[in-house]
């Protein structure tokens, strides 16, 4: 099992609220450590709106709580209607996600003592608001995240799989179990990235300069995921097309190979201009590859199609599919290259990956 970040953090949070507990003196401490759990969250601008909503759910927890018992006592038939009330309340003033908090308050304060309750219960409502605090505290400064980094590394390590399999499907070298079974986890990783570009994008800057480059970076980010998208439909078109470009005349199946060559290094090369190891004022090409022209490719791939009338009358769609997704990652790439150059361009002192 892995320990991540988070579970750290509960931890930290559970022993830090009940560490103030003690040092307040307060007599139900327990109450402190729960709270402190409901607070925790993957991002600090998500673990702020969390403890807003949490504090908004104590506060009409207590409320209810004092003015049921009150008013009808602490019978477990009331406490149950309280409950329910509170429910509907939060639900109609889209608090949903403190119901749990407020129903905890609701149970800590209508369970109190009947003497000395009003005391008894400022207590209680009190602890869970402390717990609430002292979890957010430890979310703003214990293990930062840093989903840019995360983000990044993803990113990387998802296109370099794509281009693997791409260069050794283009050459039909590639083992159909094998690649089968990397689909279905770069489809994965895919959902994951989207994930983590969802996190960095709730990422707050408290600088107008850095979120300006911030904005940037997302669309950059968002253009990167775009693009190992298109490579990996390609990846999914070779295999279940494998035969069909199989039958392709020799020299259109060097063409295309050497094409997807070309903008297979042009999609590496850009991502190692994005972190800069590649001067910005150096045009990309594919060093390696002989580079065939898009016109020369098509004109290729029109004259195949015209002449397929084979059994497979599908033949012709299969190819011109496989073509316009070609054509379709080629600008996704070029327009990544136009967003890496403007970022560079004016945020170069904040192009440090978090």
């Amino acid at each position: 099992m892995k320990l991540g970040a988070r579970m750290l953090k509960t931890g930290i949070a559970i022993i830090f609220a009940l560490l103030i507990a003690e040092l307040l003196h307060i007599p139900t401490p327990a109450f402190v450590g729960i709270a402190a759990i409901f607070a925790i969250q993957p991002t600090i601008y998500r673990s702020y709106l969390t403890v807003i909503e949490q504090i908004q759910g104590n506060i009409l927890g207590a409320i209810l709580a004092i003015s049921f018992v009150l008013a009808f006592g602490n019978h477990i038939l009331v406490i149950g209607l309280a409950a329910i009330i509170a429910i509907g309340i939060m639900v109609k003033f889209n608090l949903e996600n403190a119901i749990r908090l407020a129903l905890v308050t609701i149970v800590a304060v209508m369970a109190a003592p009947t003497e000395d309750f009003l005391n008894v219960a400022l207590i209680r409502s009190s602890s869970i608001l402390i717990g609430i605090l002292s979890s957010f505290i430890v979310n703003l400064i214990f293990l930062p995240p840093k989903y840019e980094t995360k983000l990044f590394h993803n990113i990387s390590e998802v296109t370099e799989n794509i281009i693997k399999w791409m260069r050794l499907s283009t050459r039909f070298a590639s083992e159909t179990g094998p690649l089968k079974k990397d689909l279905g986890n770069i489809k994965e990783r895919i959902t994951e990235i989207n994930t983590l570009y969802a996190m960095f994008k709730e990422e707050r800057r408290y600088f107008r300069k850095k979120e300006y480059a911030k904005i940037r970076k997302l669309v950059i980010y968002r253009q990167m995921i775009q693009v190992a998208q298109k490579g990996f439909d390609i990846l999914k078109l070779q295999k279940q097309y494998e035969n069909v470009l199989h039958q392709l005349p020799e020299s259109l199946q060097n063409h295309t190979r050497n094409r997807l060559d070309f903008l297979l290094s042009y999609h590496e090369q850009l991502l190692m201009k994005f972190m800069g190891r590649v001067r910005q004022e150096v045009e990309l090409v594919a060093f390696n590859y002989e580079e065939i022209e898009k016109d020369q490719l098509l004109d290729a791939f029109l004259k195949e199609v015209k002449k397929s009338d084979d059994v497979d009358e599908y033949q012709p769609y299969h190819l011109i599919h496989f073509l316009s997704l070609m054509i379709q990652y080629e600008e996704q790439l070029e327009h990544l290259e136009k967003l890496i150059r403007s970022l560079w361009k004016y945020h170069e002192k904040d192009l440090k990956v978090q």
